[in-house]
């Protein structure tokens, strides 16, 4: 009986690939092409940085100045900012 080691899973590499961020993403994550895992983590660093969870329901993302463009409302929900932050990045 063998025993064989399934390969190690490769990342997707459209996730891993650097992109650019807007003007808008750039004032909060920086300007330098990361790939969208990075971003995802640089934006919540952020929140949690600057305490924009929602108190009622940690899910919301309260935007404040910097944010307010990028999703373009008041609250999102964490699912929904992935989506309005993809729309920043090229």
């Amino acid at each position: 009986m063998t025993t064989e080691k399934k390969p190690a899973r490769k990342p997707n590499a459209a996730f891993m690939k650097p992109m650019t961020p807007s003007a808008e993403l750039a004032a909060v994550i920086g300007s330098t092409p990361m790939p969208r895992t990075e971003v995802t983590k640089k934006i919540w660093e952020y929140i949690k940085k600057h305490d924009l969870q929602d108190a009622a329901n940690r899910r919301n993302i309260n935007a404040d100045d910097k944010l307010r463009p990028i999703f373009g409302k008041e609250q999102v929900s964490m699912f929904e900012m992935t989506k309005l932050v993809s729309q920043h990045l090229s």
